[in-house]
């Protein structure tokens, strides 16, 4: 009795860092796109490390933007 042997294990592809570096900067912009939908006086949580703190609307999106434009001059430089 064989059994085929799995196709998962067989073609796995190592990881892209440019396309893994593209990904997180679209969800960024996602993330500045979703916080600019928000109503002004919704409080919203900053992650820092592994702690939430709650912020406000302009705070996370200053955060989101530098994140964002930090992950931009990488994929340039690469």
């Amino acid at each position: 009795m064989a059994t085929a042997p799995s196709s998962s294990s067989q073609t796995s592809t190592p990881p892209n860092p440019k396309n893994d570096l593209s990904n997180e900067i679209r969800r960024h912009e996602v993330a500045i796109a979703e916080l600019n939908s928000l109503p002004s006086s919704r409080p919203v949580y900053l992650k820092n490390g592994n702690i939430f703190f709650r912020s406000t609307i302009q705070k996370a999106i200053t955060s989101e933007q530098r994140q964002l434009d930090t992950k931009s001059k990488m994929q340039k430089m690469s």
